[in-house]
């Protein structure tokens, strides 16, 4: 690290001035390289050696912050004046190799008492591995900084969006969310071989499945949630499902109160896009008191089933009513199994417009409509 880091970021025209203040005990943030100890680092002054951090503890880890703890002797604990963090990604064995790596992040914090408190969304992703490394430092009056060498490295992973960061995605969801239309049956797109498969290995019934990894990267939903997709947004045009599917030629409908009725409970899931104008909304239908049910509640933002801005059921005259969001492509996942006998299935005659998936598909993290500010 150069030894005028800490004069550059605090002087007036640094870049970082206008992100100091959100930084939680952090006094400044740099992008450099960590050459591994203490005599490969330019500038940086000699002397007594200063106690290296053992024994470190990572805590309290959220999408976006973690809590960092550790031992040192307690002989130079007087001297040391800051903490030097050095905060990398964790490299898989499925990295991209050719990619351009990500830049390592130095943390330059004021010794503060321990545990101290990391937090940033622009350095931080939720549901990453990440390894960290501290080193003590004593900065001098010319300056520069005498360190004590790197602690051991140790990894951690940051956690799933919580229901505070779901409700700020939920509100930024229904902000775009105006006209409703009236529809009244769910339908799934797969290919023959699905419904050949369920008649042959499962009588008849469709089972969940771990919901793919789609949509916000911190999403609590994402290869955890076990569930069966449904669509239910009809064309304005005909007030029925669209004759063109991504997913498949042969379509199962099947009646909207057979899935969605009181004795249910809904939950929103997440809002995204693809790079594209089309924004899509999830939502999680399950059956009071399931174990989808129990997940969701503990995981994500429920919703009043008569009375929200995405998919609504209501009784008008005795008989249940069904209106979906126009402006957003819902995606609907129902955590129970599913008997095909409830419902019908037949070919749709048009395309399958393969560009329209989004199975697996990365959410667009530069869209203002649907990002929120923490990690992506």
């Amino acid at each position: 690290m150069d030894a005028h880091l800490a004069h550059s970021i605090n002087s007036p025209t640094s870049p970082c001035d206008d992100t100091l203040k959100n930084i939680s005990n952090l006094e400044a943030i740099q992008l450099c390289d960590r050459e591994g100890n203490k005599s490969q680092d330019s500038g940086i002054a000699e002397m007594e050696e200063l106690a290296v951090p053992h024994n470190i503890k990572i805590s309290n880890i959220t999408c976006d912050s973690f809590k960092i703890s550790w031992s040192m002797d307690s002989k130079c604990k007087d001297r040391i004046t800051h903490y030097f963090i050095d905060l990398n990604k964790k490299e898989t064995k499925n990295s991209n190799k050719f990619k351009h790596k990500d830049v390592p992040t130095k943390l330059v914090a004021k010794a503060v008492p321990l545990p101290m408190t990391v937090r940033g969304h622009w350095f931080l992703s939720p549901r990453t591995e990440y390894t960290v490394a501290v080193q003590t430092a004593s900065k001098q009056g010319d300056g520069d900084y005498a360190v004590s060498d790197w602690s051991e490295v140790v990894e951690f992973c940051t956690a799933d969006y919580s229901k505070v960061h779901l409700t700020q995605l939920m509100e930024k969801a229904e902000a775009i969310s105006g006209r409703m239309l009236t529809f009244s049956v769910f339908y799934r797109n797969q290919h023959k071989e699905y419904f050949d498969y369920v008649r042959e290995k499962h009588g008849t019934i469709m089972q969940p499945s771990s919901k793919d990894n789609s949509g916000s990267h911190g999403s609590p939903i994402s290869g955890k949630l076990e569930g069966i997709f449904f669509s239910c947004n009809i064309e304005f045009n005909t007030g029925k499902p669209p004759h063109d599917s991504p997913y498949g030629r042969i379509r199962y409908q099947i009646p909207a109160d057979k899935l969605f009725n009181q004795n249910t409970n809904l939950y929103f899931g997440d809002f995204y896009c693809m790079y594209t104008a089309y924004h899509y909304i999830i939502l999680v239908i399950a059956p009071v008191g399931s174990a989808g049910d129990e997940f969701c509640k503990q995981r994500l933002p429920q919703l009043n089933i008569a009375d929200n801005k995405f998919l609504t059921c209501t009784e008008e005259d005795g008989r249940l009513v069904y209106h979906h969001v126009q402006d957003a492509i819902l995606e609907i996942i129902y955590t129970d199994p599913v008997d095909l006998s409830l419902g019908t299935v037949a070919e749709i005659r048009g395309h399958q417009l393969m560009s329209l998936s989004t199975a697996n598909a990365k959410k667009d993290p530069s869209c203002k409509t649907c990002n929120i500010s923490v990690g992506r």
